[in-house]
């Protein structure tokens, strides 16, 4: 309830005269002063009550039978499903891209540097093992010679034939004796040469000495050529 506010008019009014015996009772006039009064004012602080949060969601029709509602967090759930599907294949399209532009090449060149090495290693190889066959062959060479200086000729065969043969015969000597023949041969025995001796045949009355037969006249002739250095230009081919 509002207080009601004191106005001028109803404080004792100054100029009313003082010598009225029944408000002084008698007592001596004094300076009467009234004194200020303070409004007072009442302050109401207003306060607002928020109400509680509750559950965000959205409600469908009411006018259905059954209510349904659809809650934030489905929606949150899906969206997080599909960033997750987006994820796995940016990643798998990236590590794809990765094996096959970075990975492969680098597997494809390392492959063809051992390829080379190898290829390179194999043609050393091969030079030093052809080089080592050469020494090989040239120290065989010359054992080969030098056993052949050291060692004694072998004594060559001496053969008479007594049966045409259909051969060709290299002749280096004839003779109408047959000892004379076999001086011959004996002679050049011990170099290791092996003789045969086609005796008188036809019309021909003379032994003679041969040092090779052959299948051909011409490879006879060749041998008889290359023996005229050392049996003299008297060397000659006898089929026999």
């Amino acid at each position: 309830m509002a207080k009601k506010k004191k106005t001028n008019e109803d404080l004792p009014n100054e100029n009313q005269g003082t010598n009225d015996a029944s408000d002084n009772f008698g007592l001596p006039d004094i300076e009467y002063k009234p004194l200020d009064r303070v409004e007072e004012v009442v302050v109401v602080h207003e306060t607002t009550v928020e109400p509680e949060s509750q559950p965000s969601y959205k409600e469908t029709d009411m006018s259905n039978d059954e209510p349904q509602i659809v809650f934030e967090e489905e929606e949150k759930s899906n969206s997080n499903v599909v960033l997750g599907l987006v994820i796995v294949v940016v990643i798998a399209l990236a590590g794809f891209l990765v094996y096959k532009f970075v990975y492969l090449p680098r597997q494809v060149a390392a492959q063809e540097q051992l390829d080379k090495d190898a290829a390179a290693a194999k043609v050393r190889a091969d030079a030093e093992a052809a080089r080592l066959a050469q020494q090989e062959e040239e120290r065989k060479r010359l054992e080969a010679e030098e056993a052949a200086k050291n060692a004694k000729p072998a004594i060559g065969t001496i053969e008479t034939l007594s049966a045409r043969t259909g051969r060709y015969y290299v002749v280096i000597s004839s003779a109408i004796d047959d000892d004379l023949i076999m001086d011959r041969a004996k002679t050049i025995s011990p170099k290791g040469v092996s003789t045969k001796i086609i005796p008188p045949f036809a019309k021909w009355k003379y032994f003679r000495l041969t040092i090779g037969d052959y299948d051909t006249y011409a490879i006879a002739q060749t041998n008889a050529d290359a023996a005229k250095g050392e049996y003299g230009s008297g060397v000659w081919v006898i089929k026999y």
